[in-house]
């Protein structure tokens, strides 16, 4: 018996031993100036423990906190043997090469990121007690014309700084279909035992929906707030052809709101096609009714080859040269402020991406595409909301911090 509980009290201390042992990181800035950066690095779970929070403390004396989380939906890290460790380096120059020593464990104070549920209605992310992201995910409901066409589809709202307006549009309003932030398209074919079908689960005219599942998994802490979805696209009969798993992140950010949208679609079908035009498919923003009854003509456009004219935009193929940009900012008017809303692609997104501007604030870019049931379609796309007219600098820097993140490397 004594020598159970020496053995026990050792394997105890061995386990206080690991959990506070710290981990040593190797970051190296890519040749672009950077903010807003979320670095994230996979770590052994043997490693990390139990740990929900952890305190990393740069070489540059600069001390963050750091969150663990299960991997993201398009991680390569290995869910079974590791998870996430993820911090936000609020700005890093060019060619930087900095150490990072993380010590895991520890509650971390002042305010977290918190999910809430309307059960059956909605889903809040909160900040604290301010409300940042919203999911409306209520069910179809065909008891009116009006009840199903606020009922079609999923999508997301995005609160102001404050928590107290939306920033995005719901059902209603001018074209209605357009809702905060959605990813769908309007030209969709495919077959059913040798039987072509079509679907439109953008205006979703003809039965069509994209219908909530369930949510797989959701995080909340001091550095992130994340949810993985499992939705549904439903074709005109109802039935579904495709299964998507959506996810959203939150990061904590010095200033502003940067959110990430992540997706991965898996056919159910024969000979699935992705199509569209520029106004009805892709990732898109939808920015509050507020705009088009009051500020529509104020509104303009930051491009890579400059700002635009308050109320003029562009559309692909009016435009043809509007197709393949790294990032789009909308700026507009609502609630007697000013925002920016940074629209950040990926070169690894489908191409030719095609971009589409209104005046009364929806933007986005759309892509056709094949789907295999063998092969699934993955997209990543990011948003940064910012109050007043963005600076230019700042739009390369926050393009760079999602396509070119530092390098990180466990120090052995």
């Amino acid at each position: 018996m004594f020598r159970t509980l020496i053995a026990l009290a050792l394997t105890l201390l061995v386990c206080d031993a690991a959990l506070a042992a710290s981990l040593k990181l190797q970051i190296t800035a890519a040749d672009q100036a950077e903010i807003n950066i979320p670095v994230t690095v996979a770590i052994p779970t043997a490693t990390a423990g139990d740990a929900q929070t952890a305190t990393v403390s740069l070489s540059d004396g600069t001390k963050l906190t750091g969150q663990l989380t299960a991997p993201r939906l398009l991680s390569s890290a290995d869910a079974a043997k590791e998870r996430e460790l993820t911090f936000v380096v609020p700005k890093l120059d060019a060619g930087a090469k900095l150490t990072a020593t993380v010590e895991f464990g520890g509650g971390a104070s002042g305010e977290q990121f918190r999910w809430k549920d309307e059960p059956g209605k909605s889903l809040d992310l909160l900040y604290g007690d301010k409300p940042v992201l919203r999911y409306m995910y209520e069910a179809l409901d065909d008891s009116s014309a009006e009840r199903r066409h606020e009922t079609f589809k999923v999508y997301h709202h995005v609160f102001d700084m404050d928590g107290e307006n939306l920033l995005t549009k719901g059902p209603g309003g001018l074209f209605q279909h357009h809702r905060g932030l959605f990813y769908g398209f309007n030209r969709i074919s495919y077959s059913v035992d040798g039987q072509k079908q079509n679907a439109d689960v953008w205006h979703c005219n003809h039965g069509e929906s994209q219908a909530h599942v369930q949510v797989l998994k959701s995080e909340a802490g001091p550095v992130l707030g994340r949810q993985l979805l499992q939705v549904e696209w439903r074709g005109r009969n109802g039935e579904a052809f495709a299964e998507e798993q959506r996810e959203l992140t939150v990061y904590r950010t010095p200033e502003g709101r940067l959110i990430e949208f992540a997706s991965r679609l898996n056919s159910k079908v024969e000979d699935l096609k992705l199509d569209g035009d520029p106004q009805h498919a892709g990732f898109q923003f939808r920015a509050t009714q507020f705009v088009p009854d009051n500020t529509a003509k104020k509104t303009f456009y930051i491009r890579p080859d400059g700002k635009g004219k308050p109320g003029a935009f562009r559309n692909w193929p009016g435009q043809k040269e509007h197709v393949d940009l790294p990032w789009n900012v909308l700026v507009f008017e609502a609630f007697d402020k000013t925002y920016s809303s940074c629209y950040l692609d990926r070169p690894t997104n489908p191409k030719p991406a095609r971009f589409s501007e209104r005046d009364y604030g929806r933007f986005g870019s759309y892509f056709a595409t094949d789907v295999s049931p063998e092969k699934p379609l993955d997209v990543n796309y990011r948003i940064y909301l910012t109050e007043g007219e963005i600076a230019p600098e700042a739009i390369a820097e926050s393009y760079a911090s999602f396509n070119q993140p530092p390098q990180v490397s466990i120090v052995e």
